[in-house]
């Protein structure tokens, strides 16, 4: 199978400790027709050459490339199958999870993202990842009750001030601007829902609907 072929290959990457399946195929959501997403776990250094000879087609990320919070990745297409590498670095993540038992997190913004990329990711996907090669020496054994308390709190404040900004760009007849901070205001009250309920969240796709959250 591709997926047990390219984990083989990872686990032997300089730096990396474990290769865990996330995202959907993780948590039985998955289509046909979806991503098989991995997570490179790394200590130290990750040697991003070793995965750029693989030669598979698609394209190798540096690591911090994409974000500072969603660090980089791989993006592949092996024997008609669609693989997303995310480099998560064993140190930072950890940080991350103390933090999220502490009820604080932060978010950034990223392309492709309206509300922002936030740091409850790196937390969820160990709580429900499947390790696949290696060990990872991080849990998460449940959605953190402080964060639960605070994130609704804090996605609303961001909520709010944009609502505000949209009736502001509404008055001056700037109707798309409003348009789409309404729009990021939607996204920031799931997530709102979503922490309230306790449930993780790992990008926008379906959001709106899953927090039952009109557009």
């Amino acid at each position: 199978m591709v997926i047990e072929a390219i984990a083989d290959r990872l686990i032997d990457v300089g730096g990396v400790v474990a290769v865990v399946l996330g995202g959907s195929r993780a948590v039985g959501t998955a289509r046909d027709d979806s991503d098989w997403d991995l997570g490179v776990y790394y200590s130290g250094q990750l040697d991003v050459d070793a995965i750029r000879a693989f030669g598979y087609e698609g394209q190798v990320f540096g690591v911090g490339e994409w974000s500072p919070l969603m660090n980089g990745g791989a993006w592949f297409a092996i024997d008609g199958v669609k693989v997303d590498l995310i480099y998560r670095d064993i140190a930072f993540v950890e940080h991350w999870i103390d933090e999220a038992e502490a009820g604080r997190f932060k978010v950034e913004l990223l392309n492709g993202y309206l509300a922002g990329f936030d740091t409850t990711v790196l937390v969820g996907e160990v709580a429900v990842g499947r390790v696949l090669r290696g060990a990872l020496p991080l849990s998460v054994p449940s959605y953190p009750s402080a964060l639960r308390a605070s994130a609704p709190a804090h996605w609303r404040m961001r909520r709010d001030f944009n609502l505000d900004y949209a009736r502001a760009h509404e008055a001056r007849g700037d109707d798309v601007a409003a348009a789409g901070l309404r729009a990021r205001a939607a996204m920031e009250e799931a997530h709102a829902v979503m922490a309230e309920r306790g449930e993780w969240v790992f990008n926008e796709k379906g959001l709106l609907a899953r927090a039952g959250v009109g557009g």
